[in-house]
C-alpha cells in the first residue's frame, strides 16, 4: 500500500507533498516540508499562488493560510505561525474569517470558492483548529475560538463540510469539557447537502479524524469500521487514492489526489489499519 503511493507521489505530486510524505513515512526532514510551504509566502505573510488548489492566483488568501498551518502542524513548526496571525490581525481583526477574500476576484478559483469577505464558522473553526493543535498563544487567537464558540454553540443548521470544521474546532480547543458537551448537541444535526455535487459528501473518518475525537461518537463502532475499510479499499490501480468533489480544472486532480492520497494513509495509521 505505502511503495504503490509512494510511487503515485513521486510521479504525479507537488515538491510540498512529496516532502510530506517523506516527512511522515520515511523519515525525511521537517525542515523540507517548512521550507516547501514557505515558498508560497507573500510579502503581507499571508499565502497565495494555488499553495490550496482550488484557490490560484498570487494573493494572500484564508484557504492558503489553513493549509500551510496544518502543513506547519505536521512538521511541528508552531513558529512559522507568526506571520499567518499577523497578516489574520490585520484583514480579519473581529476573529472571523471570510472563505475568501474579493482581492481574488481577477484570478481562476473553483466556482463554489466565494470572495466577498465575509467571515463565517466554516474557515474559521479550521484555523483556530490548527493554531490549538500548533499549541499557539495569541490575542488573535482569543477572538476567534470566542468566535467560534459563539457560532457552534447556536448552531441549528450546518453542512457537511461546516459540521466537519466544527468537529476540527472540538478536537483542538483547550476546553475538554464545554468540547464534550458541545459535540453531544452537534451529533443531533443533521447536515444539508443541497447544492452539492451528485454523490459528493463526508464520510465519518472525515469528521472523527482519529479515534479519540468527539465525532468519533457521532458513529457506531460498526459505522467506523465498515467505512474504515472502504477507505482502505480506495486505493486506485495507480496507487493513489481519489477526492470526492470536482476538479474544476485539469491540474487540480493530480494536486488533490496527492494530498487525498497523504490524508488516506494517515488516517488509516491513526487508526491502526497500517504501521
Amino acid at each position: 500500500m505505502i511503495e504503490e503511493a509512494r510511487t503515485f507521489l513521486w510521479l504525479n505530486a507537488r515538491t510540498l507533498e512529496q516532502r510530506w510524505f517523506e516527512h511522515a513515512f520515511d523519515g525525511g526532514s521537517a525542515d523540507a516540508v517548512v521550507r516547501a510551504v514557505l515558498a508560497y509566502r507573500n510579502d503581507d505573510g499571508g499565502y497565495g499562488h494555488g499553495l490550496e488548489p482550488d484557490h490560484r492566483g498570487p494573493t494572500s488568501q484564508p484557504l492558503h493560510a489553513l493549509r500551510a498551518l496544518q502543513m506547519f502542524g505536521q512538521a511541528g513548526a508552531p513558529e512559522q505561525a507568526e506571520s499567518i496571525l499577523a497578516w489574520l490581525t490585520d484583514t480579519c481583526p473581529d476573529g472571523s474569517v471570510p472563505f475568501g477574500f474579493s482581492t481574488s476576484k481577477d484570478h481562476p478559483k473553483a466556482p463554489w470558492v466565494a470572495a466577498d469577505d465575509q467571515g463565517g464558522l466554516l474557515i474559521t473553526s479550521q484555523i483556530a483548529a490548527a493554531l490549538h493543535e500548533l499549541g499557539v498563544s495569541d490575542p488573535w487567537l482569543d477572538k476567534a475560538t470566542d468566535y467560534c464558540w459563539r457560532e457552534i454553540e447556536e448552531l441549528e443548521q450546518t453542512h457537511p463540510y461546516e459540521l466537519r470544521g466544527a468537529a476540527m474546532f472540538l478536537d483542538a480547543v483547550p476546553d475538554r469539557a464545554r468540547a464534550e458537551l458541545v459535540a453531544e448537541k452537534l451529533r443531533h444535526l443533521t447536515p444539508s447537502t443541497e447544492g452539492y455535487a451528485e454523490g459528493e459528501g463526508l464520510d465519518p473518518h472525515e469528521f472523527a479524524q482519529k479515534p479519540s475525537s468527539v465525532a468519533s461518537r457521532w458513529f457506531t463502532p460498526e459505522e467506523i469500521e465498515k467505512d474504515l475499510d472502504a477507505l482502505q479499499n480506495g486505493q486506485q490501480a495507480d496507487g493513489g487514492w481519489n477526492f470526492g468533489f470536482p476538479a474544476f480544472t485539469p491540474v487540480v486532480n493530480f494536486e488533490w489526489r496527492s494530498i487525498a492520497t497523504l490524508d488516506s494513509l494517515l488516517t488509516l495509521r491513526r487508526y491502526g489499519r497500517i504501521s
